[in-house]
C-alpha cells in the first residue's frame, strides 16, 4: 500500500475533486512535468463508483465498472507520485485567490491543511438526488448498484429498447426525461411521483404542454407514495405503493436532478453560474467571472460541475483542455 504523500507549500496545479475529471487533470499536469495536488474525498464519492457497467468508455469494448475505471486512473496517478500528491480522504474547505495563486484549505488526516496552487482546477462534481422511501435514501441502492435503476440517459439509454421503465420524479425535468426515453424504443414508460403532485412547480403553459405530451405518448403518471422496492432477485424493479398496489418494471430510471452541485467554493471565487446551477466556462474550461463575464486568471472548472454534457469521456476532455491551457498560459 502506498504511503501518505508529503504536502508541499505550493504546486503548479491544485485540483479539488478526485473523480474521473480530477484524476485526469492531476495526471496531465504530471505528464507535462508540473507538480499537482489532488484533494479527494475518496473514490466512493464519484458518481460512477457504484455503476456496474459502462459501455461508452474508450478502450473497454466489453464495458467496465465505475469502480474499476477509477482504480485504473488512481493507479496512473500514483505512478507519478514524484510530481502528484494524491490526498485522500480529504475534504476541501475553501479557496482564496491571491497574488501568488490560489490558497486552498482542506481537511486531511483529521487536520486542517493549506497549500497554494499557481492554478486551480475545480473538479468537485455534483451529487444525484436519490428517491426517499420512509425518510431514507438507501432502500433503492441495491437496485442502482446492480444497474437495474439508471441515472444517465446518454450513458444507459441504449439498454432500454423493448423494456418497461419506471421513471422516478415529478417535475418538468422528470416529465421531459420520460419523453426523451421514448427515443430508445422502450415497451412502455411510466412516471412515478412518490406522493408528490406532478408538475406542481411548472408554469401553467409548461404544465399544459407536458401533460398533453405525456398523454399523447401514453405515459401513465402514478402519484401514489412509494412504500418500498422488491424483485431484485428477478433483476427487476418492483415498486410497492402505500395504497397497496404494486408495479413491476424491467428497468427504473431516476430523473430527480441534483442534490448538491458544490457551488460554495466557485461562488466564493466569483464564478458565474448558468440557470441550471452549473459553473460557466469558456472552451478552455476557464471559469468566467460573474461580474464581468471574463475568464478568472488561473481558475478552471472541469467535469460534471462545468456547464456542458455530463459524460466521462467529456470529463477527461475538459481536464485535458484545462491543464493544457494552464501549461501554455501560466506554467
Amino acid at each position: 500500500m502506498p504511503g501518505f504523500p508529503r504536502l508541499q507549500e505550493a504546486y503548479d496545479v491544485v485540483v479539488l475533486g478526485g473523480g474521473h475529471a480530477g484524476l485526469q487533470a492531476g495526471l496531465k499536469a504530471a505528464l507535462l512535468e508540473h507538480t499537482a495536488a489532488i484533494v479527494d474525498r475518496g473514490p466512493k464519492y464519484s458518481r460512477s463508483y457504484y455503476s456496474p457497467r459502462m459501455d461508452n468508455i474508450p478502450g473497454f469494448p466489453d464495458g467496465v465498472s465505475g469502480h474499476a475505471l477509477l482504480d485504473h486512473q488512481i493507479a496512473a496517478v500514483r505512478a507519478h507520485e514524484a510530481r502528484v500528491g494524491y490526498f485522500t480522504p480529504a475534504r476541501a474547505i475553501s479557496a482564496e485567490r491571491g497574488v501568488a495563486g490560489f490558497r486552498v484549505t482542506f481537511e486531511w488526516l483529521k487536520q486542517t491543511r493549506t497549500t497554494v496552487g499557481t492554478t486551480l482546477v475545480l473538479a468537485l462534481g455534483v451529487v444525484d438526488r436519490i428517491e426517499s422511501v420512509g425518510g431514507k435514501i438507501d432502500p433503492i441502492f441495491p437496485w442502482a448498484n446492480q444497474g437495474i435503476v439508471d441515472f444517465c440517459i446518454i450513458c444507459d439509454g441504449h439498454t432500454f429498447p423493448g423494456k418497461t421503465v419506471g421513471v422516478l420524479g415529478d417535475d418538468g425535468f422528470a416529465a421531459r426525461t420520460a419523453l426523451d426515453l421514448l427515443h430508445f424504443h422502450p415497451a412502455s414508460v411510466e412516471l412515478l411521483t412518490n406522493g408528490r403532485t406532478a408538475l406542481a412547480g411548472s408554469s401553467e403553459p409548461e404544465r399544459a404542454q407536458l401533460t398533453a405530451a405525456l398523454a399523447e405518448h401514453r405515459i401513465e403518471v402514478r402519484t401514489a407514495e412509494i412504500a418500498g422496492f422488491d424483485e431484485i432477485r428477478e433483476k427487476r424493479f418492483g415498486v410497492r405503493f402505500a395504497d397497496g398496489s404494486h408495479a413491476s418494471y424491467d428497468k427504473g430510471f431516476s430523473a430527480l436532478g441534483w442534490y448538491d452541485m458544490h457551488g460554495a467554493i466557485p461562488r466564493s471565487l466569483g464564478a458565474r453560474f448558468d440557470a441550471d446551477g452549473y459553473v460557466v466556462t469558456d472552451e478552455d474550461c476557464r471559469v468566467l467571472a460573474d461580474a464581468t463575464g471574463e475568464p478568472i486568471p488561473g481558475l478552471y472548472c472541469v467535469g460534471d460541475l462545468r456547464n456542458g454534457w455530463n459524460q466521462i469521456p467529456e470529463a477527461w476532455a475538459t481536464a485535458e483542455r484545462a491543464v493544457i491551457h494552464a501549461w501554455a498560459s501560466y506554467l
